[in-house]
């Protein structure tokens, strides 16, 4: 997924569960708020929030091991790198 892509609150969601983090520990690693964590997964859209926070927990799921599959006509998406 490139830079210039946007990042839906349900990808974000989708990852979060796919590494098994839960919220306060994604939120911790992304050194955000678990209200604005729980405010961009519920975006229905992209994900809403400040950009850095944005890519704050974008690169705190990639540590995690969740690529971010881009919108390819079947929809954006995650999954999870072979270990």
């Amino acid at each position: 997924m490139s830079e210039n892509d946007q990042l839906t609150g349900r990808q974000i969601a989708a990852g979060r569960v796919l590494a098994g983090l839960g919220q306060a520990e994604l939120a911790d690693a992304a050194s955000i708020s678990v209200p604005t964590l729980r405010r961009m997964e519920a975006s229905a859209g992209p994900a809403t929030g400040l950009t850095n926070n944005v890519a704050a927990v974008k690169r705190a799921l990639e540590a995690a091991g969740v690529i971010f599959v881009a919108e390819n006509g079947e929809g954006p998406g995650v999954r999870l790198r072979k270990s």
